[in-house]
């Protein structure tokens, strides 16, 4: 059982998209459009979005993320209008960015409440920190990118699904960049391509699981 989403659009072809995009990069999760008018124009229908709340919620609640004002003004219509509101939530996210990380907080098994903060740290600018070398008790790993499309959205959000509810603090750095191996935007944001070689450190009881972890999706191309 995982937290559901909701996109919540004025566009069809928007919601169904994005929903389909973040659905690679958590497979587990239900993840429902609501876009569009009942006729097929642009616009918010409340019904649809009372449906797709239903729908998507299978009893750990409900996350709704919109596009435009009056999208939000919708979603928190149809949340009152459930017989438990208290099971979904609107949350004033990048409705892109914010569906990415929602949708990876869901599959790693976050709570609603985890979820919905993951979506709305999305609008903050991407965690990057200048490289300051190798801090006390880290151990780490270097590791050359085969696949195709490099760290971007689906392998970085395998990445980060591999390690969640590990205790251990893990980094990925390129050049002078490093980024937290638990945020989808960051890994992304570093730019890795194919043929890149990326440094993987961590620390914390489980850090060398973690490193294994890694080592091993790179080794095994991310699946593709």
């Amino acid at each position: 059982m995982s937290v559901g989403i909701v996109l919540v659009s004025h566009s069809a072809k928007l919601a169904e998209g994005l929903a389909e995009l973040a659905a690679q990069m958590a497979p587990d999760v239900t993840i429902t459009a609501a876009g569009g008018l009942a006729e097929g124009g642009i616009g918010t229908d409340y019904d649809e979005v009372v449906a797709a709340t239903q729908r998507a919620d299978s009893g750990a609640g409900v996350v709704l993320l919109y596009d435009l004002g009056s999208a939000q003004m919708t979603a928190e219509l149809a949340v009152e209008s459930l017989a438990d509101p208290s099971a979904a939530v609107v949350v004033d996210a990048p409705l892109v960015e914010g569906a990415i990380a929602a949708a990876v907080a869901a599959q790693g098994g976050a709570d609603r409440k985890a979820v919905a903060e993951a979506a709305a740290s999305a609008g903050a600018p991407p965690d990057l920190a200048f490289d300051s070398g190798a801090q006390d008790g880290e151990r780490s790993v270097e590791l050359t990118l085969r696949n195709d499309v490099g760290l971007h959205a689906r392998p970085a959000a395998v990445l980060v699904r591999s390690i969640a509810g590990l205790d251990a603090e893990v980094t990925v750095r390129l050049g002078e960049e490093t980024a937290d191996a638990n945020s989808v935007l960051a890994l992304m944001a570093l730019g890795a391509r194919q043929g890149d070689r990326i440094e993987v450190r961590a620390r914390g009881a489980q850090a060398e699981e973690a490193l294994a972890k890694v080592k091993d999706l790179v080794d095994q191309n991310f699946g593709e």
